[in-house]
């Protein structure tokens, strides 16, 4: 039995096996979410966000994200390497640090450029 999950902002939807996490659906469908601890809640980086109709689809919070994650799993927060598919997913990956600062810049730029 498959079921798919959605990534987004790349809209790529991909089939995977009941069980796999987040994170390893992701580098099968190539899309990039940062991990420097290898898969073992350590570094924080791989969160990503679920919205409340789709938190059925993952398996609840493991006790290391309920520890590391606290009151941002109420806000539908998770870790991808410890969050397994369940069922049809959709998950949102926060914006890239370095790119939100990029885009910013060059919001406040184009709107200094109008006056």
């Amino acid at each position: 039995m498959e079921t798919q999950i959605t990534f987004l902002p790349q809209k790529k939807t991909l089939k995977v096996r009941p069980g796999s996490t987040v994170l390893r659906a992701s580098r099968e469908a190539r899309v990039h979410i940062a991990t420097r601890c290898g898969g073992n809640a350590g570094c924080l980086m791989c969160k990503v966000k679920v919205a409340p109709d789709q938190a059925d689809a993952l398996t609840p919070p493991t006790e290391a994200e309920r520890r590391k994650l606290g009151p941002l799993l109420n806000q539908g927060i998770r870790l991808a390497c410890q969050a397994n598919i369940i069922g049809s997913a959709v998950v949102e990956l926060p914006e890239d640090p370095l790119k939100a600062a990029i885009r910013k810049q060059l919001e406040r730029q184009n709107d200094d450029d109008l006056w």
